[in-house]
Formats: structure tokens, sequence, C-alpha cells
């Protein structure tokens, strides 16, 4: 059998390697129109069921609330070296 540890494995700092620049600024690039869709998704969730309720504008400002938070929460899970380990490689 193989000593080599499978390629999944997390390998040690010294072997990681940086990121070129190129994934870095595309990983920037991609950041703002994260949060946007996620506002406007909860947004015109929101304003959607509130027409269908007739409950303007209580819904929109939760929905798009939820929809900012999970826009956030999204952009600093997608950020490398966030420390929670499920970054993209």
């Amino acid at each position: 059998m193989d000593d080599k540890p499978p390629d999944t494995e997390l390998q040690t700092p010294e072997k990681r390697q940086l990121k070129p620049a190129s994934q870095l600024f595309a990983v920037a690039m991609e950041l703002p129109f994260v949060l946007v869709s996620a506002v406007a998704v909860g947004g015109l969730a929101g304003y959607f069921l509130d027409r269908w309720f007739h409950t303007k504008p209580f819904l929109l400002v939760i929905l798009g609330g939820l929809g900012f938070f999970a826009g956030v929460r999204e952009i600093v899970r997608r950020l490398p070296g966030s420390g929670d380990g499920s970054a993209k490689s």
C-alpha cells in the first residue's frame, strides 16, 4: 500500500501554495453580486408576498433584511482564510 496521503486530505501549511492573484481577484469581483442578489431575491419575494397578503411593506422589509444577512453570511463564508474551513479551492 502507498504511504502517500490522498489528494482530498488536508496538506500541511508548508505544502500549501498561495492562490494566484487572478483567483483572488475573481473572488473579489464576485462578492458584491452575491450580496446584491441575496437582497434582491429576498426583497422581490417580500414584495410579491406583500401584494398577495396585502401587508405592504411588512414582508418586503423582513425578507429584504433576511436576504441582506444571508448575503453577508455567504460573503464571509466565501472569503479565503475565514477560518471555518469551508473555503472553496
